[in-house]
């Protein structure tokens, strides 16, 4: 009998417990029990600026100007539901550089809300001519200068623009235009606006270009793309042409100053024979790439492209004086940099000009190159130092040999940057073939700050005013 009794007591106080729960929500069952309107923000606003109530999120945002101190915002203005109240009274001091949560109850009823601020801002990021030519931004000037070969021309041309969020522009993204004279664009984000002056100057004499065997920028891999890029951007006047551009003669080399070739192979080019193999549509552009050069213009050559000089006679008749000690990852299993990568400055170069202005770390003898979070190919193309492989026992004999002058070695005093020198109406040759000379991570592992890998943009617009002078 007591034993009924017992569970008899325990099936009232369960059938209780369900009541009870059912007379009151939470933030994960209000849509559930349609109690939700009890523990509502009617309205709210941050010194004044009114916020903007999404119920279906319960988020509130307060949109402010592009340029806003948030470290002190009064809330002057909160209206709830009858009878609700919250735990941040109208009238507190927010810090707004984080969110905040709102805490509404009514009785035995609450709902959380978050708070948080939107800068208004009008800005481009990138702008694109055909989805191929980078422009470059000058954001204090609202300027936006992109230069295309002579041949593409300035009518009808297609802009892919990004932008700042809930931003609009015009024209319009995608919208063909005719940049025979300079094109104002507007972008307009509530409070802000600002407008860009967009300047397109068709090239009939590059004065530098880059160079890679695939038919157009897009096609090129994942890494060549981020440095060509990058050079179209940042290196004026600069056009992007294939080898088989430079044999058929469709461009005007007579004011070129540089040629870029930076060239990414997954796996690596081990050596002469395997350069020999693989870069055969290069070295069917050897002729004109020596002319070049023998006229005074200058190579800029990194990765696997370091192979070239011995191919084009700048190490005399020794065409195997190529890079003994190389090799190279995939890019879709690039090594995750748990730290800063670096190569070390060769002793007496410092003042060189490829290694100033760079973001310094612990030891400035040397160049510190990636992040942690990085992935990289390590793909390297650099000459082993000492007698046990023979042909470099020095220093001093790799300088001897080659003609050329070393600038940067790695940890067992590998060769990994290098110079040649212009000499007798030849241009100069500037060759970087450290693993540590990376452009594309294929991924970011989370928390990723760049600081370090900055210096690769650096070191190759260093190497560019070098070269173009």
């Amino acid at each position: 009998m007591i034993t009924k009794i017992y569970q008899f007591l325990c099936v009232c106080l369960v059938s209780c417990a369900i009541s009870a729960a059912l007379s009151s929500c939470s933030s994960d069952n209000t849509s559930d029990l349609q109690l939700s309107g009890d523990c509502m923000v009617e309205s709210i606003k941050l010194d004044d600026y009114e916020g903007t109530i999404d119920l279906a999120t319960r988020s509130i945002v307060v949109r402010l100007p592009e340029v806003y101190d948030t470290k002190a915002m009064k809330l002057t203005a909160l209206n709830l539901s009858a009878g609700a109240t919250c735990n941040i009274a109208q009238g507190a001091t927010l810090d707004m550089g984080a969110a905040k949560t709102l805490k509404v109850k009514n009785g035995d009823v609450y709902m959380d809300w978050t708070l948080s601020v939107l800068h208004d801002e009008a800005r481009i990021t990138q702008f694109y001519i055909n989805d191929i030519y980078q422009g470059a931004i000058d954001q204090a000037a609202k300027t936006i200068t992109v230069y295309v070969p002579g041949a593409v021309g300035l009518t009808g041309l297609v802009p892919t623009i990004t932008y700042s969020k809930n931003a609009t522009v015009t024209p319009g993204n995608g919208v063909a235009q005719d940049f025979t004279e300079p094109v104002a664009y507007k972008v307009t984000n509530n409070s802000a606006e600002a407008t860009y002056m967009v300047t397109v100057i068709a090239i009939g004499k590059p004065s530098a270009l880059f160079v890679g065997s695939a038919a157009t920028m897009n096609d090129l891999d994942p890494e060549a793309k981020a440095a060509c890029q990058w050079m179209l951007g940042n290196v004026a006047n600069s056009l992007y042409a294939s080898f088989s551009d430079l044999r058929a003669g469709t461009l005007d080399l007579s004011e070129c100053k540089v040629i870029w070739w930076h060239w990414h192979v997954d796996g690596g080019v081990d050596g002469h024979d395997v350069f020999a193999a693989k870069a055969t549509d290069a070295l069917e552009s050897k002729n004109e790439l020596r002319t070049f050069y023998e006229n005074g213009g200058a190579l800029f050559l990194t990765r696997y492209a370091t192979n070239l000089p011995s191919f084009i006679g700048v190490t005399g008749d020794d065409e195997w004086t190529t890079p003994n000690n190389c090799w190279g990852q995939n890019e879709d299993a690039a090594e995750l940099c748990g730290g800063p990568w670096s190569f070390r400055i060769f002793d007496g170069q410092n003042s060189h000009p490829l290694w100033q202005n760079l973001v310094q770390g612990d030891n400035q003898q040397e160049v510190y190159c990636t992040d942690a979070g990085y992935h990289i190919t390590n793909s390297t193309a650099q000459y082993h130092i000492g007698t046990d492989w023979g042909g470099y026992d020095n220093h001093a004999a790799w300088e001897q040999r080659t003609g050329g002058k070393i600038l940067g070695v790695g940890g067992d005093g590998a060769v990994v940057a290098w110079e040649y020198p212009a000499h007798d109406g030849r241009g100069g040759i500037v060759c970087i073939g450290s693993g540590c000379y990376d452009w594309y991570s294929y991924t970011f592992e989370p928390g990723y700050t760049e600081k370090f890998h900055k210096n690769i943009e650096i070191i190759t617009t260093n190497a560019f005013n070098h070269l173009m002078k």
